[in-house]
């Protein structure tokens, strides 16, 4: 027989429940939790128990929920939050059955990422300007997310007792609380040690002592911060592609797959679990295509 639960304690528990044991990172449980309260919302409105509800209640909340989110990977994120509320209260026996075990969303169609060539991430880097405040953090920061591959949320989390420069090499805690050792650069260690010397006249608050990146008033940079400094720099380097933190990520992997980089080495490095994620950064562009035509097909070549 299920349980029953004050809802306020309920949604206590169901954060302890994606924090702890499902390893979910702080974005995703957010994102998930907002989504709910809009599930709690839709209940309340319609006189539907939040907990105890029907396959046709739901399909119906996600049907109107679908009008207006246009972007597939939204609505997957909103199925997936509403999977998880349900698989938590059939797993902690507030429920017999899962009623959202039929719901289906559309299938995340999978798109090329957006990729800088070299020339285009020096125009970058060659963009910041060194004798502003922030200069050398900012050259810091791009050669991380370049020159290792992190995530946005795992440059402004980084952590300086993580960092071990004399060996090369961070810790770095991914998706899930997952940890992973990342090498570094050189080039990155060089100007991580010019925004060191800066950051030591910096005003750090003592809670952010160990933050490696922080913005003019001692605090932990935000990730909507990285945002803005990425897409600027882009501005000034002339760069017309929809560019994000995650494109020197994506950058950094596929210059190292046209470079020779085994693809295995490649997942370990990104802290990809699927090497189907991996496989993506094996795309080639159209001019790499015609390239190849022009170079080797005989109908090109003297041969005729």
């Amino acid at each position: 027989m299920a349980k029953t639960v004050k809802p306020d304690l309920l949604l206590r528990e169901y954060h302890t429940y994606l924090r702890l044991e499902r390893g979910y990172s702080p974005n995703t449980i957010e994102g998930y939790e907002m989504d709910l309260n809009k599930l709690r919302t839709y209940c309340e409105e319609h006189t539907i128990d939040f907990v105890h509800m029907e396959y046709e209640q739901l399909e119906e909340f996600i049907f109107q929920q679908f009008k207006t989110l246009h972007s597939e990977a939204t609505q997957a994120r909103v199925l997936a939050g509403i999977h998880a509320w349900f698989r938590f209260l059939l797993y902690k026996d507030y429920i017999d059955q899962d009623p959202s075990e039929l719901l289906e969303g559309p299938k995340k169609s999978k798109h090329l990422p957006t990729v800088l060539s070299l020339d285009e991430v020096n125009r970058m880097m060659g963009a910041i300007d060194l004798s502003s405040n922030e200069g050398h953090r900012n050259r810091a920061m791009m050669e991380m997310l370049y020159g290792s591959g992190l995530r946005v949320s795992e440059l402004v989390n980084l952590r300086l007792s993580r960092m071990y420069l004399n060996e090369h090499y961070m810790l770095i805690e991914g998706k899930g609380s997952k940890q992973r050792l990342v090498p570094t650069s050189p080039v990155a260690e060089e100007w991580f040690g010019y925004w060191m010397q800066d950051r030591a006249t910096w005003p750090v608050k003592p809670e952010s002592r160990d933050i490696a990146f922080v913005n003019r008033y001692g605090r932990p940079l935000t990730r909507a911060m990285v945002f803005t400094i990425v897409r600027k720099l882009c501005a000034e380097a002339g760069i017309t592609k929809t560019v994000s933190p995650h494109t020197l990520r994506h950058s950094f992997a596929t210059h190292l797959l046209q470079n020779g980089a085994d693809l295995r080495v490649i997942q370990q490095l990104l802290g990809h679990e699927d090497l189907a994620t991996t496989e993506i950064y094996t795309h080639v562009d159209v001019q790499d295509l015609r390239q190849a035509i022009l170079q080797c097909h005989p109908a090109n070549k003297n041969e005729r």
